[in-house]
């Protein structure tokens, strides 16, 4: 079976452009029209939802994709095998929450309000130095791809830590019941899941014209 890299890739955009407009929707319209339940359902700012079911499947989806290039690379298999756990800890995470219960481990408020971006910061430099032969390897065999893959990490942490600066800037001084902090969340939401979906395309582009083969074990029944 070929694998359709463009035909996977656009449901992708679609699902992620949908969540994000229906997002911004439910902020802006959430006190004029008292929406309540409807905004808390479609809202990026809340957990439990359909927007972050999509903030953890999506991770999810780059895990599986890293998981079956590694199995086909000659060289960076470990590299590509690394990014798979790691995009698998970011679902888990998405679906969980654990990165929000390091900011009890910090003391800090403006714009360091939520602690864990400290943490975060840190592991983000110790990795991009980790990976940064593998991103000068990966480009001169393939440029478009090592550019989408810059490209995208920059849109998820820019979401992910830097625009948690501003939120908790905001967080600390009007509280996080607002129009003005869901929109800012709105924001660090939307980069995220745009650098995962591009994340995505990059990977399905990597895998376009190889085959997904199903061979029966050598002593498998016959019927």
């Amino acid at each position: 079976m070929q694998l359709p890299s463009s035909s996977l890739h656009r449901p992708l955009v679609a699902l992620t452009l949908a969540f994000s407009a229906l997002g911004l929707l439910a902020e802006l319209l959430r006190s004029p029209l008292q929406l309540g339940p409807l905004a808390s359902l479609l809202s990026l700012s809340f957990e439990g939802n359909l927007p972050s079911w999509y903030a953890s499947a999506l991770p999810l989806v780059c895990a599986g994709l890293l998981a079956w290039i590694s199995g086909d690379e000659t060289s960076d298999r470990r590299h590509w095998q690394a990014l798979a756990l790691g995009f698998l800890a970011i679902s888990i995470d998405e679906a969980v929450g654990l990165h929000e219960l390091l900011s009890a481990l910090f003391t800090t408020t403006g714009a360091l309000h939520f602690g864990w971006v400290i943490p975060a910061a840190i592991l983000v430099l110790v990795l991009f130095l980790a990976f940064l032969g593998f991103l000068r390897r990966l480009h001169h065999l393939s440029p478009r791809t090592a550019r989408r893959f810059v490209l995208a990490g920059a849109l998820y942490v820019g979401g992910a830590v830097l625009f948690e600066l501003p939120l908790g800037w905001w967080t600390a001084r009007h509280g996080d019941e607002n129009l003005g902090y869901y929109l800012i969340d709105w924001c660090e939401e939307t980069l995220e899941l745009a650098g995962l979906t591009l994340f995505a395309g990059a990977l399905l582009e990597r895998l376009a014209g190889r085959g997904l083969q199903l061979t029966p074990r050598a002593d498998a029944p016959t019927r």
